[in-house]
């Protein structure tokens, strides 16, 4: 009886080995699917003209990511608020996030996907959060905010991806590059 039970447990072992071996050798074969092929695996970001009137905070920087290298149209829009972070504990949650945002920039009344996500833009840390919009040109936005010390910068990412997720790597990577944090160094006087 029992060199039966430990026959069996090394055949379902073993075959559970092979089932996983070529699980994970068979993954590269597989077809991506609609989410992972919309993912930008090269993003180009270009800069334009900032779109939007004067307002307090002044004008910002925008880019555009074309359909070409991201899937569809991105935008993202950035711009300094100095002095309007919470100097002790920094964008440590939805209600600061909430605060520091641009939502004019993200179309007719956005409504947030579900709570935000610490993220971190070199030396500084923030929060990011999905949501979709009111507005037919776009179906969906990522408000972004990280600081340092007293100083936010906010940056707005509207785009016609039926999920912001699929664009929040790319756009967290492209604030991650060199042509932003040298724009937020000199703006904000590091």
């Amino acid at each position: 009886m029992k060199k039966a039970i430990a026959t069996a447990a090394i055949c379902g072992l073993s075959i559970g080995g092979a089932a996983g071996a070529f699980g994970h050798l068979a993954w590269p074969l597989l077809p991506k699917s609609d989410v992972l092929r919309s993912i930008p695996e090269h993003p180009v970001w270009t800069e334009v003209e900032w779109p939007f009137a004067m307002d307090e905070w002044g004008r910002g920087k925008a880019f555009r990511c074309a359909a070409a290298h991201c899937g569809r149209e991105v935008n993202l829009y950035i711009r300094a608020k100095i002095g309007f972070c919470n100097c002790t504990t920094g964008v440590s949650d939805d209600d600061e996030l909430h605060r520091l945002s641009d939502f004019r920039l993200m179309g007719d009344k956005p409504v947030a996907l579900g709570s935000g996500h610490p993220i971190n833009v070199r030396w500084m840390k923030g929060r990011s959060r999905a949501y979709t919009t009111g507005d037919r040109s776009h179906s969906a936005a990522l408000a972004i905010a990280f600081n340092d010390r007293c100083d936010a910068v906010v940056a707005t990412v509207v785009t016609a991806h039926d999920r912001a997720n699929v664009i929040e790597p790319s756009a967290i990577a492209f604030l991650n590059g060199d042509k932003i944090i040298q724009w937020a160094t000199v703006t904000l006087g590091l």
